[in-house]
């Protein structure tokens, strides 16, 4: 009877461990694994200004691009990542501006070649005022369509795309904390006219182990319509992956040269309070 178990306790051990090497392998991680379709943000029509004139910055606020030059900018640090599916380290700076962007009549414009540029200063908690215009006549589809995008700290981005009767997953339209939070609605501009983001951010809280005490946290108006209402940020935003916790100080504010073959974005008014 003895000799019985142990051959069945033997026998049991080999097709339990034996089968150790026929399990799958996780699924690699793709950038649909982190995208959402449905529901869409409703469209609306935005606030419209009565001039093409730019919203006066308030006497406490930092010039961070004043339409003449870009002293308060610098080349943002080459990742060796892939940005939206892009190696932006393969990228060379020109000498076009002391931050390798163009500024013309008050507008600054994306290089593409030069890559990402970013302020000299830091900041935690902020209000900030930024306007962009995509191109009147740009063409591609999707995320290959004016696509750009406002880093908090460095770290956070806020989608800008163009969303205008162009349709791409919802959670990474214009407006989005990319690859999180939709935008309540779509309140996005025509090509040629400029659009307004009012994006209000308070810093994250880090204990100890590097994990967070309290998440960022964003609130945003786009063209005078609230598209983010103190939602919370889970973390990163890489294209492929999901949201991770990275410990930091102060950090700049980061604006991304995209890498897609569709004509450059432009900015002017860009400004900040420090709160």
């Amino acid at each position: 009877m003895k000799k019985i178990i142990i051959l069945l306790s033997a026998s049991f051990i080999t097709t339990v461990y034996g089968q150790e090497d026929k399990y799958p392998a996780p699924v690699p991680m793709t950038h649909e694994m982190t995208e959402f379709w449905t529901p869409q943000p409703p469209v609306i029509t935005p606030c419209k200004r009565h001039s093409d004139s730019p919203l006066t910055a308030p006497s406490d606020a930092i010039i961070l691009f004043n339409g003449k030059d870009l002293l308060q900018w610098e080349k943002a640090p080459d990742k060796n990542v892939l940005v939206k599916g892009k190696d932006m380290t393969k990228f060379k700076s020109s000498e076009k501006t002391n931050s390798n962007w163009f500024v013309k009549d008050g507008v600054l414009t994306v290089n593409k070649e030069a890559g990402d540029i970013q302020t000299k200063l830091l900041f935690n908690d902020f209000q900030l005022h930024i306007e962009w215009r995509i191109p009147k006549g740009i063409t591609g589809e999707g995320q290959l369509r004016g696509n750009s995008g406002i880093f908090l700290q460095g770290i956070y981005e806020i989608q800008i795309l163009d969303s205008y009767e162009n349709v791409t997953y919802a959670n990474g339209q214009s407006g989005s904390i990319y690859k999180q939070t939709a935008p309540l609605v779509n309140a996005m501009c025509p090509p040629g006219e400029w659009n307004e983001y009012d994006i209000i951010y308070t810093a994250p809280v880090f204990k100890a182990d590097g994990t967070y005490r309290s998440r960022p946290q964003v609130t945003i108006l786009h063209n005078g319509v609230l598209i983010q209402n103190h939602t919370e940020i889970l973390g990163t935003t890489p294209y492929i992956g999901l949201p991770q916790v990275v410990k930091h100080g102060k950090g700049p504010i980061r604006l991304q040269a995209h890498g897609d073959d569709s004509a450059p974005i432009s900015f002017r008014n860009i400004w900040i309070r420090e709160l």
